[in-house]
């Protein structure tokens, strides 16, 4: 695929809502915690678009010691580790669980996990990233009290029975399910052209859920079918899925631009 030489970032965006405002000035006031206390603190698992206002109140607090902690280099949701100092040694908040279906042809889906682990009352907050794994099972990042709740209650995911156990990534490699690379064409990189393509339907349906607030931009809603889209951008269509637009390339010779994209 022909590349560009010159790709453009999606730049900074302020607050958009109180509870983004109050995510700031939280991290602040934690910030300001770590440097007075010299105690190590930390936040809960952060979507992206949150980890990237935390950064922002890190940075206006002038805290530099602070780690990003996933439990995997790639990992999407992350907690903040504020830190008094930049060797300060701690503990990491992060635990880990094992989802193994007792059938040995089942394999464990994404939705299917998420909506099984938030039946037990568990917030959102405490829940980082689930990966699927290449035997049917699947890997739960999580907080201690998150962990420890899913191996006493949890028995069922969807028509399946697991069997829940502590998984130590330190010493077990991931062996991740691959989601494959999609790959496309689109007239411009406005929203419902993209989206359209994705949904592989027309630009006006596209257009219809963007309108209708069920589409978000890295967690933020958006309502324009005309914002434009960037490489890594992550787009969630409610009741239908994420997409993360992983690559932007050249034009064909129609004039299209290509693109490469994973759906979740």
């Amino acid at each position: 695929m022909d590349r560009s030489s010159d790709r453009k970032k999606r730049g900074f965006l302020p607050p958009q809502s109180q509870d983004e405002i109050l995510l700031m000035r939280k991290v602040e006031e934690l910030c300001r915690q770590a440097y007075y206390t010299q105690r190590v603190r930390f936040t809960n698992f952060l979507s992206d678009r949150q980890q990237e206002l935390a950064q922002a109140a890190v940075n206006k607090a002038g805290a530099g010691a602070c780690r990003w902690e996933g439990g995997y280099p790639d990992a999407e949701r992350k907690i903040l580790v504020l830190l008094a100092e930049p060797e300060q040694l701690f503990e990491s908040p992060l635990c880990c669980v094992s989802l193994q279906p007792i059938s040995k042809t089942a394999a464990l889906q994404h939705r299917d996990c998420l909506g099984a682990i938030l039946g037990l009352g568990l917030d959102r907050k405490s829940v980082g990233d689930i990966l699927l794994q290449k035997d049917g099972s699947a890997v739960v990042f999580c907080l201690a009290q998150a962990a420890e709740l899913m191996q006493r209650e949890l028995s069922q995911i969807g028509r399946e029975t697991v069997f829940v156990s502590q998984y130590d990534f330190e010493q077990q490699p991931l062996e991740q399910s691959q989601q494959p690379l999609r790959t496309a064409t689109v007239a411009s990189l406005r929203l419902d052209a993209v989206l359209a393509a994705m949904l592989h339907c027309s630009r006006e349906k596209a257009a219809q859920a963007i309108r209708s607030t069920k589409v978000e931009i890295n967690h933020c809603l958006t309502e324009s079918v005309h914002t434009p889209l960037y490489e890594q951008d992550l787009i969630t269509v409610r009741g239908l899925g994420r997409f993360r637009l992983q690559t932007i390339g050249g034009k064909s010779r129609k004039d299209r631009i290509f693109i490469e994209y994973y759906q979740y």
